[in-house]
């Protein structure tokens, strides 16, 4: 309701109770000038007449209060419109998801470890005159020409852009941060890609040698890529919903997929 139109049957109103003031306050002379003593049956109207004037000059003040509250009410209403216009452009230049922070620790915490195996073994000095061939069939220029794996996260028109049928009930949080754990695993394989021998744990050696005999296929230059049998979350799992997460990055150009072998890789794309 706007400010005057609530102004005015809060008058109506006050009107309307002042008229009653008025007869309850000729009711009060008619009772002045017979004492309710006198007349034992104006007892009980002289007690419910009190209480009624109590009553309505309590509900006089407690108007007047709220019609005075009334402009204060509007401006409040007209700044909180403001401010909401002011977020709703600011949201637009908002990123439309967060890298998780658990996510992105798990990765600190690999490197970490990473490198307190490379010290534990540069300390053996057997080990370092170890050159083994495989080592010889990593490229200086792959090594070089990676970079960070990219995080290339959907927004909320994308989704919405996907048929009820593919999209199901997947939200815009799990697929970004699906897209987080595919960075974490394409940037693991790249450690285990280009790391020498003498660098690595020995439980980590097998799968280095089954990553670069994919990369020398030559198809993967310079790409960043997981299997998908590094799909162990802690978002994306090769279980049903994470199929459907791929199928739904495949769709929108985020991923695209290949086999190599008996193996099937997924590249993550760059915006183009």
């Amino acid at each position: 309701m706007e400010g005057k139109q609530a102004g005015s049957s809060l008058d109506s109103l006050i009107s309307s109770f002042n008229k009653r003031v008025s007869e309850l306050q000729e009711l009060v002379i008619a009772r002045n000038m017979y004492p309710a003593s006198s007349v034992p049956d104006l007892t009980a109207i002289d007690t419910a007449l009190s209480s009624m004037e109590l009553q309505v000059q309590s509900i006089k003040d407690r108007l007047r209060e709220e019609t005075e509250a009334i402009p204060k009410a509007k401006k409040l209403i007209e700044a909180s419109l403001k401010q909401q216009g002011k977020l709703q452009k600011m949201s637009v230049y908002a990123p439309s998801h967060f890298p998780d922070k658990t996510t992105m620790l798990n990765s600190d915490i690999n490197r970490c470890l990473l490198q307190e195996n490379v010290k534990k073994h540069e300390q053996s000095s057997a080990l370092r005159s170890l050159r083994s061939e495989e080592e010889a069939a990593v490229l200086p220029k792959e090594r070089k020409g990676r970079g960070s794996p990219p995080l290339w996260y959907i927004t909320v028109d994308e989704l919405n852009s996907l048929s009820s049928y593919m999209r199901g009930r997947l939200t815009l949080e799990k697929v970004n941060a699906a897209i987080n754990d595919m960075a974490s695993y394409a940037e693991a394989n790249a450690h285990l890609i280009s790391a020498p021998k003498q660098k690595l744990a020995e439980n980590l050696w097998e799968k280095a040698l089954k990553l670069r005999d994919i990369v020398t296929s030559g198809a993967l230059k310079g790409k960043h890529f997981f299997l998908e049998t590094d799909m162990k979350g802690p978002m994306l799992k090769l279980d049903n919903t994470g199929k459907a997460i791929l199928t739904v990055l495949r769709h929108l150009g985020r991923v695209s997929e290949t086999r190599i072998g008996q193996n099937r890789v997924i590249i993550l794309m760059k915006p183009n």
